[in-house]
């Protein structure tokens, strides 16, 4: 079980005191436990819902609206690929097969070694550049086949 720390509670208070409303953090909150963590579980909302107050109802259903809060423990380098229309009209379907060639690995898993895990993603806001795909908290855009044979070469 994962349990917040003294210092990242108290963070959580100072951070919800600075607003009228318990749930206006929120994102917020769900980025500090993210980032400490690594993915969000029902012991974290759990931990979360009694420190601040807010139903660990809405907490669970704020993280899982938003891709960028992992649900289960990810690779060292989580690739979010652009599943929506205008990535897949410029290529992105093609980029998804070469990356699981090339690493072996299907969208939602992660690699034997824990180096990479693969997600699909509703939208990165990149439509006039799409191809698009995030690496940790790092866009990619305009992506072929080669850009990523670069990019996965340059990941340690």
């Amino acid at each position: 079980m994962k349990t917040l720390t003294e210092e990242m509670r108290n963070r959580i208070i100072e951070v919800q005191a600075r607003y009228p409303d318990k749930e206006a953090p929120l994102l917020m909150i769900l980025h500090m436990a993210n980032d400490e963590f690594g993915f969000l579980d029902d012991d974290i909302y759990e931990q979360i819902s009694k420190l601040t107050g807010v139903a660990k109802s809405k907490i669970y259903s704020t993280a899982t609206f938003y891709s960028m809060y992992n649900q289960r423990p990810v690779g060292k380098y989580h690739l979010q690929l652009c599943k929506n229309v205008s990535c897949m009209l410029a290529g992105a379907d093609d980029i998804l097969g070469h990356i699981c060639n090339k690493l072996n690995i299907t969208p939602g898993a992660t690699t034997r070694d824990n180096k990479f895990t693969l997600t699909l993603v509703e939208c990165l806001g990149s439509c006039g550049s799409a191809p698009a795909m995030m690496i940790n908290k790092e866009y990619y855009e305009n992506l072929d086949n080669a850009k990523i044979d670069k990019i996965l070469s340059e990941l340690n």
